[in-house]
């Protein structure tokens, strides 16, 4: 094997990949090392598996209405145990198709953790391997408090590996991963609380999606506590207890989820033998082109600490390889009007600025449109699930610069409005667009 490189990509996540096979395409003799399973987060431990969890838990939701359409459905427990082998099989296969595609591309593949020895040089083991640029698409690991007990609890990494489900549950966290596990594990039958240090739960996103979403998340029966700083965690005969600062407890639990964040995985990369800067984090710095404070290296993905998504260091990643490789002078991401979803009960989504946001930036010159519904799926039955829907605009064309869903469907509606956003439709443009009825995301073309 050749030990001298175009390219060198230390990370095999879906960034990583899809970095390495577009600058392939062009031409460029390109390696890509991983010490893991190919895949990186989102395959393994990361969106496909907690994809096919949400699914799981909406199976249990669907039937519990199916009695609403007249079907007599008795639901006999769930078979956790064969979830997570299907779930565990489908994962492996991809994990197979990742490495045929490397390999299709013409991408040498190089199991084990790369270190730096110098700023052209990485050590695999005791072999040795050069390159003209490298890219950093190690991604992030799931963060766990530095108090006594911490190691009582698991991190969204272990619930994948659970043989069993907990019945009774604590997470603690308020972001994607801490409401997304929670709905998994009520809407499956256990008693879940979540705790976080804050007042709220997601709140990055506008705020009427977080208020709606712990309504819904309260009337599934979710407890929710706030301004709960975890202090330390007490194994006890009854169960975990977690103790907070404020001198509250809470348990004893089955299992303590920590959802507290990610923080990035540069462990061991030998980053100061190539003169690589990070942040006070551990994250990695990088300009509009990606490009780290050395020429010759970049880093794409969750270990930049920018917008953490999978399809983001994906966008990336290809960028990067069109601009390096492809003769595309000037290509790089926009991070601005990223579209994304949280696959919460119900799924939430957001593209564009929140409302706090658009009136930081433009004042008084805005105007919101939103609309509260019950979707039509729920008209036969008694328990009733509301959507909520808000658009931003600014301007006297009243530009689109927000758009925010809760509600059936806002995971697959999402995506068609955010190419609209993105061209720079205006309020008018979603009036002149012919409605679809009976669906939910008419909603966002009918606002008045």
């Amino acid at each position: 094997m050749s030990s001298k490189f175009d390219l060198i990509v230390i990370g095999g996540g879906s960034g990583g990949i899809a970095h390495a096979r577009r600058a392939a395409e062009y031409g460029a003799k390109v390696a890509v090392i991983e010490y893991g399973r190919l895949g990186g987060t989102c395959v393994n431990v990361g969106c496909v598996p907690k994809k096919v969890m949400w699914y799981t838990a909406a199976h249990r939701h669907h039937m519990e209405h199916a009695a609403d359409y007249g079907f007599d459905v008795s639901v006999d427990g769930h078979d956790w145990a064969t979830l997570k082998e299907r779930r565990d099989e489908y994962v492996k296969r991809l994990n197979g198709i990742y490495e045929r595609n490397l390999a299709g591309s013409g991408v040498t593949y190089i199991t084990g953790a790369a270190s730096f020895a110098d700023p052209h040089t990485v050590a695999v083991g005791d072999d040795r391997y050069t390159a003209d640029r490298f890219v950093i698409a190690t991604g992030g690991r799931p963060s766990v408090p530095d108090i006594p007990g911490a190691e009582l609890g698991i991190t969204s990494d272990d619930f994948f590996e659970l043989e069993q489900r907990p019945q009774r549950v604590l997470i603690a966290g308020s972001g994607y991963v801490a409401v997304e596990l929670a709905g998994v594990f009520n809407g499956l039958g256990s008693d879940v609380q979540l705790v976080a240090r804050k007042d709220g739960i997601v709140r990055s996103f506008d705020a009427m999606l977080s208020e709606q979403l712990m309504d819904a998340m309260r009337n599934d029966g979710i407890k929710l506590d706030f301004g709960v700083v975890p202090a330390a965690l007490e194994k006890t005969a009854d169960g975990i207890v977690l103790h907070a600062e404020n001198g509250r407890a809470f348990g004893p639990v089955d299992t303590v989820i920590w959802a507290i964040g990610r923080h990035p995985n540069v462990a061991g990369l030998g980053l100061g033998n190539a003169g690589v800067e990070m942040d006070k984090y551990g994250f990695i710095p990088t300009d509009l082109f990606q490009q780290t404070n050395v020429e010759h290296i970049f880093a794409i993905g969750d270990v930049t600490g920018r917008a953490a998504l999978t399809p983001v260091a994906i966008a990336a990643g290809r960028r990067l390889g069109d601009r390096l490789y492809g003769g595309m002078e000037g290509r790089h991401l926009d991070y601005e009007l990223i579209p994304t979803v949280i696959f919460s009960h119900p799924p939430m989504g957001t593209v564009g600025l929140t409302e706090a946001e658009a009136c930081a930036r433009y004042g008084d010159d805005i105007k919101v449109y939103t609309s509260a519904y019950v979707p039509m799926y729920y008209a036969l039955g008694e328990k009733k699930q509301r959507s909520m829907m808000k658009l931003i605009t600014t301007g006297e064309d009243e530009k689109i610069v927000g758009c925010h869903i809760i509600g059936d469907g806002a995971d697959e509606m999402l995506q068609g409005f955010a190419v609209a956003i993105r061209m720079g439709a205006t309020k008018s443009d979603f009036d002149d667009t012919v409605a679809i009825h009976p669906t939910s995301s008419e909603e966002l073309v009918t606002m008045r």
